[in-house]
C-alpha cells in the first residue's frame, strides 16, 4: 500500500528535496509537486491525496490559509525553518511537523506516523462502517452514513435525517456533498441529497422514502437512475 502524496513548497531547491524524499520511500506515491497553493488544490480536485507535504511561509496564500480553503483535508507535514510555527501546526490536527533541512530518519518517522494512521482509519471504517462527523446543538456527533436517509437545505442550516432521528447542522450543501460517497449519495434537487439505498419507489417528479415524497430536479432525474443502475 501506498499513499498519494503532494508536495507544497514556493522554494524551487526544497521542493526538488522533498520530492526526491517521496520518489525514494517505498511507502509514497508522488501525484505532484507545486510552487504554489492554488495549483495543489488543482490537482486535489481530481486525485485522491492522502498526504500533503506542505510549506507554512509561501507567497499569496500561505500553507494555514490553504488548509483553512479545503473541505476535506487529508493528512499533513508541515515544513518550514520556523519554529515558533510549530503550536499551530498542531492545531491542525497535523500529522507530523518537519524543520528544514529535513533529515532522513526525520522525514521516515514522519511517513511511518502517517502510514500507521492511514490504516487505523481503514481498520476503523472496517469495524464500524463509514461515517462522519456532524456538530448539533454544540455537540459533535458521529453520523453511520448507511443510517442517513436524505440530508436537506433547511435555511442556513442543513437537516440531516437518519433511520433513528434528524439534526440541524450549520453547514452547506455542498460541503455535505463532497464528503459522501457519490456511489450511494445523489445531488436530486438544489435542497435534497439523498441515499439511494433508501429509495423505495420514484417517477419523473418524487422519489420516495417511507412516507417521504423527495422532489426531483428534472435534470437530476437521470443521475438517480443511473445511480441505482449500479448500485
Amino acid at each position: 500500500m501506498k499513499l498519494n502524496c503532494v508536495v507544497v513548497d514556493d522554494s524551487s531547491i526544497q521542493r526538488m528535496i522533498i520530492a526526491k524524499l517521496v520518489n525514494n520511500h517505498t511507502s509514497l506515491n508522488l501525484v505532484g509537486d507545486f510552487s504554489n497553493a492554488i495549483e495543489a488544490k488543482g490537482c486535489m480536485s481530481v486525485n485522491d491525496v492522502d498526504l500533503i507535504f506542505l510549506d507554512i511561509e509561501m507567497p499569496v496564500i500561505s500553507g494555514f490559509d490553504f488548509l483553512d480553503g479545503l473541505k476535506i483535508k487529508p493528512q499533513i507535514v508541515f515544513i518550514t525553518s520556523k519554529a515558533e510555527y510549530a503550536m499551530k501546526a498542531f492545531d491542525y490536527d497535523a500529522t507530523d511537523y518537519l524543520q528544514k533541512p529535513i533529515a532522513l530518519d526525520r522525514f521516515n518517522s514522519s511517513v511511518k506516523r502517517a502510514m500507521d494512521m492511514h490504516l487505523l482509519k481503514l481498520d476503523t471504517k472496517e469495524e464500524e462502517g463509514d461515517h462522519i462527523f456532524i456538530k448539533s446543538n454544540l455537540k459533535k456527533l458521529k453520523i453511520f452514513t448507511s443510517k442517513i436517509k436524505w440530508i436537506e437545505a433547511f435555511g442556513d442550516y442543513v437537516r440531516v435525517v437518519t433511520e433513528d432521528d434528524s439534526n440541524l447542522v450549520l453547514s452547506t450543501m455542498k460541503s455535505f456533498e463532497s464528503e459522501l460517497s457519490n456511489k450511494k449519495f445523489v445531488r436530486v434537487h438544489k435542497s435534497y441529497i439523498i441515499n439511494i439505498d433508501k429509495v423505495e419507489r420514484f417517477n419523473s417528479k418524487f422519489a420516495e422514502i417511507g412516507l417521504t415524497k423527495i422532489p426531483l430536479s428534472r435534470n437530476k432525474k437521470e443521475d438517480l437512475v443511473k445511480a441505482l443502475s449500479v448500485s
